[in-house]
This record gives C-alpha cells, sequence and structure tokens, in this order.
C-alpha cells in the first residue's frame, strides 16, 4: 500500500472512530491537573489504567501537589505505588521528576519534547501524552494498543514494535490535529473490539468498511 492510500484509508477510520467513541477521553483520570498526569502517566507503564486511577486516589490524597512529593519519603511512596509494578524505580522516579519540575520549572509542566525528556521516568510516549492533553499540540502516544491495531489497519508491517517508528510513521500519515484525539480512541476500541489475542474481526466496524488489512487478508479467497 502506497504512502498516499495509507492516508487515505487513516483519515476515514479517523472519522469513524469519531462516531464510534464521540468523546475522545483520557483513561487516566487526573482531573486536568499536568503534574497528576505526568505521575500517572509513569504509573502507567506494564499497568492497566484502571489500577493506576485506583493508586492515586490514595498518592494523591498523602501528596496532593508537585512539592509535597518532591520532599516524599521514597519507602512510603514505594509501599503506596506497589500495585502498579515496578515500584522501586516508579517511585523514584516520579520523586525525582516533582523535584526537577519544582526547583527548574518552578513547578509548570514544560510545553516541549526536549525538555519534558529530561524529566526522570518520562519517554517520547508520555511527554506525547502530555503534550497533547495538556497542551493541545500534536502527538501520537504510541503505546501496545497503537502500535498493534495500527498495523493491523495496514499502516506498516504488523511485526513491527519499536514505538518510535511507529510514532514517526503515524505524523506523516494523520491530520496532526487529530493524533492525540486518535490515540484515545484507539486505546478505547482496542479495549472494546481490536483486542490483542482474540479480536472481534466479525463485529469490527472497521474490517465492515473495507479499511483493515488484517481482515482483509485473514479472508478465504474466492
Amino acid at each position: 500500500m502506497r504512502k498516499r492510500e495509507k492516508a487515505e484509508r487513516l483519515s476515514k477510520i479517523v472519522c469513524l472512530m469519531k462516531k464510534i467513541y464521540p468523546d475522545a477521553v483520557c483513561a487516566l483520570k487526573y482531573e486536568g491537573d499536568p503534574w497528576r498526569l505526568l505521575v500517572m502517566g509513569r504509573l502507567s507503564a506494564q499497568c492497566t489504567d484502571a489500577r493506576v486511577n485506583i493508586v492515586c486516589k490514595e498518592l494523591f490524597k498523602k501528596y496532593p501537589d508537585c512539592a509535597s512529593l518532591a520532599a516524599a519519603d521514597t519507602a512510603e511512596v514505594e509501599e503506596i505505588i506497589k500495585p502498579c509494578g515496578l515500584f522501586r524505580t516508579k517511585a523514584r522516579n516520579i520523586i525525582d521528576a516533582s523535584r526537577m519540575l519544582s526547583c527548574e520549572y518552578g513547578g509548570r509542566l514544560p510545553d516541549d519534547m526536549d525538555r519534558l525528556l529530561r524529566l526522570p521516568g518520562v519517554g517520547r510516549k508520555i511527554a506525547n501524552l502530555l503534550l497533547g492533553d495538556i497542551y493541545g499540540k500534536e502527538a501520537i502516544v504510541a503505546d501496545t494498543h497503537c502500535i498493534r491495531i495500527c498495523g493491523r489497519f495496514g499502516m506498516y508491517p504488523e511485526s513491527l514494535r519499536d514505538p518510535y517508528k511507529v510514532e514517526m510513521i503515524l505524523r506523516d500519515l494523520i491530520d496532526p490535529a487529530e493524533g492525540s484525539d486518535f490515540c484515545h480512541r484507539i486505546v478505547m476500541f482496542g479495549r472494546d473490539t481490536c483486542t490483542a489475542r482474540n479480536p472481534s474481526c466479525s463485529s469490527c466496524p472497521v474490517a465492515a468498511e473495507g479499511l483493515c488489512l488484517h481482515f482483509e487478508k485473514s479472508r478465504p479467497a474466492n
């Protein structure tokens, strides 16, 4: 499939996702607070958003802002976030990131990729999430759902698992204004329909519109 064909297909998928999920909502309940989204984004690595939301109720009750977490005892933070997995590394990251945010940026989340990537524990996935949700900037959050599903759509080989390569490919195909919301919708679609192990291809609206290459290839030849 040529680049132009991919872009046209993806544009149709974007429109379809808007109809299915009119509200593109981040699954992390950060209540509009940039710092909370930073923390929750880090805790979500190899953990479900639902569990992060539960754990952060206690975390934010004890540490309600950037300054309080920056001054927190590491062991106490570890104990709270243990259900999220990798808790020692994550505790160190969110405390150190809060300290840097407080000391170097006056508590205000940076609005550019380079400075966000300086924050401990922040990679391109979290940085894009922050840029898209907080600042409304062009962003592609290449998480597991996005990588799996857009590969199935035919935007790149399904075997590709490199988040950076996926991000760059999709940036070149999608309307910049649509990227961030599309990624939120893809997360919902990945949970409802295009699951990792048993995708519901027979009832998939994308497949029904002839927009999924994975489904097209799986159909028996006439």
